[in-house]
């Protein structure tokens, strides 16, 4: 029986730490392949430096983690092969002078240049461009992004979409790679209440055709498998994590690299640490090195 093609992601007192503190810490999470999990904290909470940590762009001080049988941080490039950032402010951010379908070629050329086989890159120029639309087509319908709705399709330029169409543009742009997991940063940012439910909606049919998902977020939707990086000071002055374990996803096991026999029930494993600051989580994305 082959192996679900999303990644699992597990961690056990993972940490983060820059030299004024803490960015998290004491963090623990067991999600199975095409889970929905959600990241929620306010902002400055360590948030976007775990996203960037489990997906292998930022390089934990402690703890463990595995993401689709691969060790973080022993394989940390292993693990950017199959994870890919939607959108992250100051590390995957659209060009806003771009077009849509000039970012959606580029990603697609660098798709085929990277990623591809020398058989594929051999291949007549016709048969190459048929493959990468192929890709292009198959990342906007699963993002939900009708160019043809767009005010000049494929030609409006990216200062022009909503914040809607932005994420979805984002999140077709990672979906190119055909990803195992896939991490959206500032899902809910300036979005109503009817977009934050669109918004949901495609993270969820996203994980549903099997590719997990990592969702930053201020406030999680219920129903939805939630890790918090938000610390509280208890009587003793120490700050600790806040964990749920809410159900969603699918468990299992999941293998790359070699066997990985850690079962999945995709539930957040309750922890406590020091507490987290802003201070800790700018010096952490500063100066923790990034791909």
């Amino acid at each position: 029986m082959d192996s679900p093609h999303g990644a699992s992601v597990t961690a056990e007192n993972f940490g983060l730490k820059g030299p004024r503190g803490w960015a998290f810490r004491g963090l623990g999470i067991d999600a199975g392949p095409g889970s929905l999990v959600a990241i929620e904290g306010p902002s400055g909470s360590g948030r976007t430096c775990l996203l960037l940590a489990l997906t292998g762009r930022m390089r934990p001080t402690e703890g463990q983690a595995k993401v689709g049988g691969l060790r973080l941080p022993r394989k940390m490039a292993a693990v950017r092969r199959v994870a890919a950032l939607g959108p992250v402010p100051g590390v995957s951010e659209l060009d806003p002078a771009f077009t849509v379908a000039e970012h959606l070629r580029e990603r697609a050329l660098l798709q085929h240049r990277f990623d591809g086989s020398l058989r594929a890159l051999l291949r007549p120029r016709a048969e190459r461009m048929a493959t990468a639309q192929g890709r292009i087509d198959a990342a906007l319908e699963a993002a939900g992004l009708d160019l043809e709705t767009l005010p000049k399709a494929g030609r409006t330029s990216v200062r022009d979409l909503e914040r809607l169409e932005a994420l979805r543009l984002s999140i077709a742009l990672a979906l190119i790679g055909g990803p195992r997991l896939l991490a959206v940063d500032d899902t809910d940012l300036k979005l109503s209440d009817a977009e934050r439910a669109e918004a949901w909606e495609l993270l969820r049919s996203v994980a549903d055709s099997g590719t997990t998902v990592l969702a930053v977020c201020s406030q999680a939707p219920e129903g939805v498998l939630t890790l918090r990086t938000d610390s509280t000071d208890d009587a003793n002055g120490a700050g600790g994590t806040d964990s749920t374990d809410d159900a969603n996803g699918a468990g299992g096991t999941d293998g790359t690299d070699g066997t990985d026999d850690d079962t999945a029930d995709t539930t957040t494993q309750p922890t406590t640490g020091d507490t987290t600051t802003e201070e800790g989580t700018a010096d952490a994305f500063a100066e923790t090195g990034r791909a």
